[in-house]
C-alpha cells in the first residue's frame, strides 16, 4: 500500500464517481479503477459498491475513508515537519545562561528568535558557568551564555559582549548618595561575593581589581546567584561588586554605582559543543550575533 493508492481512494470516495475523481486527479479512468481494485485486493476488503449508475461506500469503505484521511494528513504533516527541521525551522533548543546574562542581549535575542522561528521550542536553564560547561560537554544543553571561555577543544566559545563592574550598596549606605564611587572608598566594607568554585575567573577578577587599588575585600558572605547577592545587600549583610547588567535587578532599597576608576571588562561568551551541526543552533547564534551588533550600534 502506498500514498498514491490512498489518495486515489479518497478522491473516488469523496466524488462517488470514477470519471469525476479521475479528472480531479488529472489521470484517466481505467488506471484509477485498477488502483482501487488493487487496493481492495491488498486489503482483502470490498471498499466500494459499483453499479452502472452509482458508486457507494461499503461500511468498511466508510471507516477506511476516515482512516485514510487521517493517515494522509499525518504523513503530510510529518513531511512538512521533516523539511522544516532540515531548515532549522522546527525542533528544540536548550539554552543555559548565568543569571547576570539575563539583560537586554538575552531578552532581545530570545524575542527576535521566537518571532522568526515560532515552531522551535526553547528550553531555558539558569546555571553557573561551571555547570554550563559540564552540561554542554554532556550534551544536555545546546548552547550556554557564560562568563569564562573554556580552553577545551571540545567546546567552542564566542565573545559577544563586555561589561563594566558596578558597586551595589544598600540605599541607606553613607556612600549611596554619590553618583560614582572610588573603589578605595570600599576598602573597609564587608563584601558579598560569589564563591570561587562556582566561577573562579569572575571571583579572581574582583580580587585583582581591589588588589590593584590597595586592598583585599573582606568577604563576609558568599552567594551563587546575582539576584541573591542583591537581596543580601538589601538586607544589610554587606556590599558587592557585580557586572553592570545586574542593575536590571532593581530594588528600591539598593543602589548601583559606577566606579571612578577604570574597571576590568566582564566578558559574556556563548559556548557550544565543538562540531555541533544543528541548523537550529546556527540560526540562534546568527540571531544573537545580529542582536549584539545592533546593541553596539545603539550605544
Amino acid at each position: 500500500m502506498d500514498l498514491k493508492k490512498l489518495r486515489y481512494f479518497i478522491a473516488v470516495a469523496e466524488e462517488l464517481h470514477f470519471n469525476r475523481a479521475a479528472k480531479k486527479l488529472n489521470i484517466t479512468q481505467p488506471p484509477l479503477s485498477q488502483q482501487i481494485q488493487s487496493l481492495e485486493e491488498e486489503l482483502g476488503v470490498k471498499l466500494l459498491e459499483r453499479t452502472k449508475r452509482q458508486v457507494q461506500l461499503t461500511s468498511a469503505g466508510a471507516i477506511f475513508l476516515e482512516e485514510s484521511r487521517n493517515m494522509v494528513a499525518q504523513l503530510e504533516r510529518s513531511i512538512k515537519i521533516t523539511q522544516l527541521a532540515s531548515q532549522g525551522k522546527f525542533g528544540q533548543l536548550s539554552i543555559a545562561f548565568v543569571d547576570s546574562a539575563s539583560g537586554s542581549l538575552m531578552v532581545n535575542a530570545l524575542k527576535k528568535f521566537r518571532e522568526r522561528f515560532p515552531d522551535v521550542k526553547l528550553t531555558l536553564f539558569e546555571m553557573t558557568s561551571v555547570q554550563q560547561l559540564k552540561a554542554i560537554h554532556d550534551g544536555k544543553v545546546h548552547v550556554g551564555f557564560l562568563r569564562s571561555a573554556d580552553p577545551s577543544i571540545h567546546i567552542t566559545s564566542r565573545l559577544y559582549t563586555n561589561e563594566s563592574l558596578m558597586a551595589v550598596l544598600p540605599q541607606t549606605h553613607p556612600l549611596a548618595h554619590h553618583s560614582t564611587l572610588s573603589l578605595r572608598s570600599l576598602a573597609d566594607e564587608s563584601f558579598i561575593l560569589s564563591p570561587p568554585h562556582m566561577g573562579a575567573s569572575f571571583h579572581n577578577l574582583i580580587l585583582d581589581f581591589c588588589g590593584q587599588h590597595g586592598f583585599q575585600p573582606q568577604i563576609v558572605q558568599e552567594a551563587v546567584q546575582m539576584y541573591t547577592i542583591v537581596n543580601l545587600v538589601a538586607a544589610g549583610i554587606g556590599i558587592s561588586i557585580v557586572p553592570s547588567s545586574v542593575s536590571v535587578f532593581q530594588r528600591s532599597d539598593v543602589v548601583f554605582r559606577s566606579f571612578q576608576e577604570e574597571s576590568p571588562s566582564i566578558p559574556l561568551y556563548a559556548a557550544w559543543k565543538t562540531g555541533a551541526h544543528e541548523t537550529v543552533l546556527t540560526h540562534f547564534l546568527e540571531v544573537v550575533e545580529e542582536t549584539a551588533c545592533n546593541e553596539e550600534l545603539d550605544m
